[in-house]
């Protein structure tokens, strides 16, 4: 009964608790008018793109005045200009503005070619007007975000990205094919050096003395590793700034045509198709030799007598199984992380790991010792199916690191904010300049103030330039490095030659007494069997 008395005052209290009193509000939802505002462009000054933008501005002025909840805030519009970069767009900068001071609810844009030109620019802008409230509707292609979840934004920009980047890199082959045809092409990117300098190569007397150097002392008898030692011991700084010479690096400045002053365009080509892969040009493509493009380091005479002599020594392929510097300090032992060291026992040379030599800790490692032509011989076969197979596995590689390092540079948020800075800051030196042409300032306050903004500019631009500077750069070169040393090297080795090995071979881990793990000077790694030898 007691329960039955609780459950009806419960039931008594809960009808208590649901009553409830409706306030009117004072303005309808319906009565609301969303505020909306239309963007137009044309690409040129012609008539018929004007007339195109003439009839954009009534087409939108009909639209937005004939829905009864929109009321019109503007037509943006920009014409007779490329359009490339958002600073050129006046009318496009005034509708972020007042999207940002709260004027706009909805934006409507005849197509995303007409928004933006590139990627980022179209990012940049959705992600702010999104954050402001401000929704975007794409007519052509029925795109509407305020409908759009975040994961569909990015799918989005994905499929953006990856249909301008087809039609940029189309684009760019046939203006680099164009310009290397007519003699006028200039690499984006220059050896050790050389600088780019008012649209033209010019020569870093610096660092031209060490590749005369370089040159000299190959000529002299002096091997690439031998050079390199040299060079890290005297502290020269190579082209990262970094004091990391290695052969690699030696044989590449020693094989290349531009220190003579004449330039060989088109050694390599991208794929036409997604995803791109970047290849060694033998003939697929059309390449060309181009004379006198820059002012030459070397002479002809040198670079010829340099590149007979390291064909020549390729050629002869010295034996070295007795030299005990081939595998010193790159033989490493994966169980116990010890480092190897060379034994002769009975006339034969062996490889021992330090750890089952001398017990450490009280613990001797378990790999056993191996005979050095066990290691060479596993170098062999290794450098055969490099040779022989490795050129699409390491195209690929250097692929898809290009790849990741564009992509990072496309949606690093760092990078965007870096720009939306540079950007603020361009608009502010733009708006003093106006001011003071208007003699709205001060001369000396225009000049401090400009100075200050010039500042913060400069070293805007420095911090993105640092943001940009990929990690994977280095891994790219080390990977387009080995490509060069697979394609000037000999189809076969029938005996260990230490040159080769130091400019391909970064370290071997010995991972158990059946398997060596070789790793790239790029950082990749193949393993090989070790194939035991009874004695």
């Amino acid at each position: 009964m007691a329960g039955k008395t609780m459950t009806d005052g419960s039931m008594a209290l809960q009808e208590k608790r649901c009553r409830v009193i409706t306030i009117d509000a004072t303005e309808k939802p319906q009565d609301i008018k969303l505020r909306v505002a239309a963007y137009a462009r044309v690409s040129s000054a012609s008539d018929d793109q004007l007339n195109s933008f003439a009839a954009q501005n009534r087409y939108y002025t009909a639209l937005i005045s004939g829905k009864e909840n929109w009321t019109m805030v503007d037509i943006y519009a920009d014409e007779g200009i490329t359009g490339t970069s958002v600073e050129k767009r006046e009318d496009f900068q005034r509708l972020l503005a007042d999207c940002r001071r709260g004027l706009i609810d909805r934006l409507l844009v005849k197509s995303i070619s007409r928004f933006a030109r590139n990627t980022k620019e179209c990012l940049e802008a959705l992600r702010e007007l999104k954050l402001l409230g401000v929704s975007v509707y794409f007519e052509k292609e029925n795109i509407d975000t305020a409908t759009m979840s975040g994961e569909m934004m990015t799918a989005l920009f994905a499929s953006f990205a990856q249909a301008e980047s087809e039609s940029i890199s189309g684009n760019m082959r046939w203006s680099y094919q164009k310009r290397m045809q007519r003699g006028t092409y200039i690499p984006s990117k220059l050896p050790y050096g050389y600088m780019l300098q008012d649209h033209s190569i010019q020569i870093v007397p610096n660092q031209a003395v060490v590749i005369q150097r370089i040159f000299s002392e190959y000529l002299a008898g002096k091997s690439t590793e031998r050079i390199a030692a040299d060079l890290c011991k005297d502290n020269i700084p190579c082209k990262s700034g970094k004091v990391a010479w290695d052969s690699t690096a030696i044989r590449y400045i020693i094989t290349n045509e531009k220190y003579t002053g004449n330039s060989i365009w088109q050694k390599y080509y991208s794929t036409d198709t997604l995803p791109y892969r970047y290849l060694i040009n033998r003939g697929e493509k059309d390449s060309y030799y181009a004379h006198g493009t820059h002012e030459g380091i070397i002479p002809s005479e040198d670079f010829e007598r340099a590149n007979a002599l390291m064909k020549s020594r390729a050629q002869k392929i010295t034996l070295t199984r007795n030299d005990p510097l081939a595998f010193r300090k790159k033989l490493l032992c994966n169980n116990c992380g010890s480092l190897y060291r060379r034994k002769v026992v009975r006339g034969t040379p062996y490889w021992v790991c330090i750890g089952h030599d001398k017990k450490r800790h009280g613990i001797q490692c378990g790999i056993m010792p191996m005979a050095e032509d066990e290691i060479t011989e596993a170098f062999l076969r290794l450098y055969y199916k490099l040779k022989h197979h490795g050129e699409p596995l390491l195209s690929q590689m250097l692929t898809e690191l290009q790849t990741i390092r564009n992509r990072r540079m496309l949606w690093s948020l760092d990078v965007i904010e870096m720009n939306k800075q540079i950007s603020d800051l361009t608009s502010q030196n733009q708006m003093l300049a106006k001011l003071k042409q208007q003699g709205l300032i001060d001369p000396d306050i225009f000049i401090a103030q400009r100075n200050e903004l010039t500042e913060q500019l400069r070293a805007a631009k420095l911090k993105k330039e640092r943001l940009l500077v990929s990690d994977g750069d280095d891994i790219i070169d080390q990977t387009q490095e080995l490509l060069d040393i697979l394609e000037a090297g000999p189809d076969f080795l029938d005996a260990f030659d230490a040159e080769l090995f130091g400019e391909l071979v970064d370290k071997i881990f010995v991972d158990n007494n059946e398997q060596l793990r070789f790793r790239l000077k790029n950082g990749l790694e193949l393993t090989e069997a070790i194939e035991r030898t009874v004695r």
